[in-house]
């Protein structure tokens, strides 16, 4: 009985083994080259650091990680505030992602213009 269950377990072990190493495209969720392609766009530098800006960035930031029907992309984007005016930049995977980002951050409280610079891939 225990040498079925040590083979049970091994043989677990080399299915989780086999699992981890199968060959996966690895996920690029950085965008920085992306962001050069426009030097008089926003930037994440641009971001104004007084406590209305950040408080909209850190608000549209939360209401985009909250959800999850977003890509990985969609949650990477970049989100930057100044005088209440929110620049979004990155890209996302679909047409309705970009839609869905734009409208959270038209939602916050205290932004007075949406510029979107999202690309759909």
């Amino acid at each position: 009985m225990i040498k079925k269950i040590q083979l049970l377990i091994l043989l677990l072990l080399l299915v989780a083994v086999a699992a981890c190493t199968q060959n996966t495209e690895p996920v690029k969720a950085d965008n920085t080259a992306r962001n050069a392609d426009s030097p008089a766009a926003q930037t994440p530098v641009d971001q104004k650091e007084n406590e209305a800006d950040l408080q909209i960035s850190q608000n549209i930031r939360k209401a985009i990680v909250a959800d999850d029907s977003l890509s990985l992309d969609g949650h990477n984007v970049k989100v930057i505030t100044s005088g209440g005016v929110v620049t979004l930049r990155g890209p996302v995977k679909s047409q309705q992602e970009k839609a869905a980002i734009e409208a959270k951050a038209k939602d916050v409280a205290g932004v007075t213009r949406v510029d979107s610079l999202l690309e759909v891939k």
